[in-house]
């Protein structure tokens, strides 16, 4: 069961990118962002931080010595979203 955020970030990830293979009621927090799961890749990565940054209101750098585990899942991106944008 996914939490309100994650399940708007799964929305926002498929929607945006198009991921047309991803259903949204086969995906929960432990769903790898890269690889199986969503299949992203580094660009796609780059567009959801975009995204991300616009929608939230903090900014996604690409060198964060922390990328590879706030990008590992869905619920760790949702995690790191919710710990960091502004209300």
């Amino acid at each position: 069961m996914m939490n309100e955020l994650e399940q708007e970030l799964a929305t926002l990830i498929v929607g945006e990118l198009n991921l047309e293979d991803v259903r949204l009621d086969e995906v929960s927090a432990d769903t790898p962002l890269y690889g199986d799961g969503f299949g992203l890749d580094s660009i796609d990565i780059l567009e959801i931080a975009l995204l991300i940054s616009k929608k939230y209101g903090f900014e996604l750098r690409s060198d964060n010595p922390d990328n590879e585990k706030i990008f590992a899942t869905l619920g760790a991106l949702a995690a790191y979203v919710a710990e960091h944008r502004v209300r």
